[in-house]
């Protein structure tokens, strides 16, 4: 089970949305676009994406600036479609186009010789599965301002998401769109 919502920074503190993110976004940028949607002029709006005991996720955006990205588990998260959001390839350290070669090497035309090929290609390591790490990838430090150090976030597990609330000061606004 997946639970998904955004938090924007405002004035008056932190108010929340919940979001059903595979309806509306199919890439990072299509989630910074719908974050900055939600954010009073170019405050801070942070996305929270969790998979229950799995991993979570959070995505800072501050106005026009890059989005920032932590996931706590890249291998939990790249089975997952919004993990596959997250994990860009600057984000698990590739070059962007690194599976085009593997692409190109497999034999697409449905026959048996083809799908022989695939799991040998599966056993040997070759995937691209074999690329995303597991374990944290991303900015721990994200956080950092705003109270949550990037020990503690490399720390979080079951309740990360309350955790972090709560530390923001948010709990009371995220448990109403949970």
């Amino acid at each position: 089970m997946y639970f998904a919502a955004l938090l924007a920074r405002t004035e008056d503190g932190w108010e929340a949305s919940d979001t059903e993110l595979l309806d509306n976004v199919e890439t990072l940028s299509d989630l910074a676009d719908l974050a900055r949607e939600a954010a009073a002029e170019d405050d801070t709006v942070l996305v929270l994406i969790e998979q229950e005991d799995a991993w979570f996720g959070v995505v800072r955006i501050d106005g026009e600036e890059d989005p920032r990205i932590y996931v706590s588990d890249a291998a939990a998260a790249a089975r997952s479609s919004y993990g596959e959001i997250l994990l860009t390839d600057e984000l698990l350290g590739r070059e962007p186009g690194d599976d085009d070669p593997d692409l190109d090497a497999l034999d697409l035309d449905g026959t048996e010789d083809g799908e022989d090929d695939e799991d040998d290609d599966a056993e040997s390591g070759g995937g691209s599965a074999e690329a995303v790490p597991h374990g944290p990838v991303g900015d721990a430090a994200v956080l950092d301002d705003l109270g949550v150090t990037e020990k503690e976030l490399k720390s979080l597990s079951e309740d990360a998401l309350t955790e972090i609330a709560e530390a923001l000061g948010a709990s009371e606004v995220l448990e109403t769109v949970r």
